[in-house]
């Protein structure tokens, strides 16, 4: 392990010169700045991860369950399982996929789940991704750059070979295809994950396009390649919902395609993800997730939930009003780690600035109790220090839920922080399954 460590600075020299960057858009500026990695592995034991792998998968099967009901029948509606306001109400649901059935009934193809280790030893789901989750190719990167580095780390350590994502990612494109060429749908070079798209693109075979190469005729997508214009079969879609069609959603967009959903509901094109997940990754639906896997497979949840309040419950309400300060609020509305707030940072004025805006819109807003989660080590200079980090799990759905033996762990480099989004300045971990 220590030759591994040694290789520290070459291995996110070779990152950079890989553009493996993250970009965000900061007050109107796109700016890009590297994702730093640490090359101590999160290691994970075989039987571990086994168990994980089937609460994983048992998760992910239930929120495909969940996406196809309530664009169709509503069942978890009608017998009251799920309010209807938690559905008709959130962001990402959209009322234009209404009965709308993607090919072999898939919401879901690429899932993110987003997990803490507790001090107590049990995995906690803090988040469900089933929009368009990213940060697969950084571990797949890491790992090969680790190996080509110290070759003899991974001769005497036992870790589950990760180099099968692009196979991974293409049979779940290929099983949903409906004829034609598989193609990654960039927004182009200045997307935050831009690096990814063609990484990914790479790795499983197919081509990467934007909104120019691409085009619908007689309710079928084309793509502009080398060979001519190319049928599409499956879009993997790296853009948002709302920008897919101006015709259909936003009709500003600039980087959409015109008629791609005409081309969609005719069953012409597969979409990876299905337009309309947004609902599932909605924080006040994730309170239900649980009840999902009881409702729709009648198991109990292998997962656990981070302790969790909705204050449009009365109960829940009254509990959030008492323990504010004990308590992690987030608005249901944000993502990337905003809007995350601690009770506990807050002055008695900002937490009756709180409970007004929550009496104000108890939907708006989840209330969780701090997880303990485990820290790990990190490298800091000379010094070996510990921070929090969380664990993005992969989920890829063909013919069932497969979860990837690897993952993205993210830590944070503020020691007082929880919060290890990249976009708030974290860094990013290689995830080893260990062997038998």
């Amino acid at each position: 392990m220590d030759a591994l460590l040694a290789h520290k600075d070459e291995i996110n020299e070779q990152l950079a010169r890989y553009g493996v960057k993250f970009g965000i858009y900061k007050d109107g500026n796109f700016k890009e700045r590297l994702f730093p990695f640490d090359p101590h592995p999160r290691q994970i034991a075989a039987d571990d991860f086994r168990q994980l792998e089937k609460g994983l998968a048992q998760r992910v099967a239930a929120l495909n369950h969940f996406l196809y009901d309530i664009y169709h029948e509503k069942k978890i509606i009608k017998d009251k399982i799920v309010p209807e306001e938690f559905v008709y109400r959130s962001p990402g649901y959209l009322a234009q996929c209404e009965d709308i059935t993607p090919p072999k009934d898939r919401y879901s193809h690429i899932s993110g789940i987003d997990l803490v280790l507790g001090k107590d030893g049990e995995w906690y789901v803090l988040e469900d991704n089933l929009r368009i989750p990213s940060g697969a190719s950084y571990p797949l990167i890491a790992r090969t750059l680790c190996r080509r580095c110290s070759p003899a780390t991974f001769r005497q350590h036992r870790v589950v070979d990760n180099r099968d994502y692009g196979k991974l990612l293409k049979h779940t494109m290929d099983y949903v295809n409906t004829g034609g060429i598989n193609v990654i749908f960039t927004p182009g070079r200045y997307n935050a994950a831009y690096f990814e798209h063609a990484y990914l693109a790479e790795q499983a075979g197919a081509v990467l396009a934007e909104s120019g190469d691409l085009f619908v005729e007689n309710r079928k997508l084309y793509c502009h390649t080398s060979c001519g214009a190319t049928q599409v079969g499956a879009l993997y879609r790296r853009i948002s919902d709302e920008y897919l069609d101006p015709l259909f959603f936003e009709a500003s967009s600039l980087i959409g395609i015109p008629n791609l959903m005409d081309a969609y509901m005719a069953g012409n094109v597969a979409i990876l993800n299905t337009p309309g997940n947004g609902v599932a990754d909605d924080k006040g639906i994730y309170y239900f997730v649980p009840r999902m896997v009881s409702y729709y497979l009648g198991e109990e949840p292998i997962l656990k939930n981070a302790p969790t309040y909705l204050p449009y419950f009365p109960e829940d309400f009254a509990f959030v009003m008492e323990h504010i300060g004990q308590l992690v609020v987030k608005d249901v509305s944000e993502a990337g780690g905003y809007g995350v707030i601690f009770g506990e940072d807050l002055t008695k004025g900002q937490l009756d600035e709180l409970k007004a805006a929550i009496r104000t819109s108890p939907r708006r807003f989840i209330a969780q109790e701090v997880v303990d989660f485990q820290d790990m080590p990190v490298t800091e200079g000379e010094e070996i220090v510990q921070r929090k980090a969380d664990l993005r799990a992969f989920v890829l759905t063909a013919e069932k839920p497969v979860v990837w033996p690897s993952g993205l762990t993210r830590f944070s480099r503020n020691p007082d922080s929880f919060v290890v989004n990249s976009s708030q300045g974290g860094g990013f971990k290689d995830t080893w399954i260990l062997c038998h």
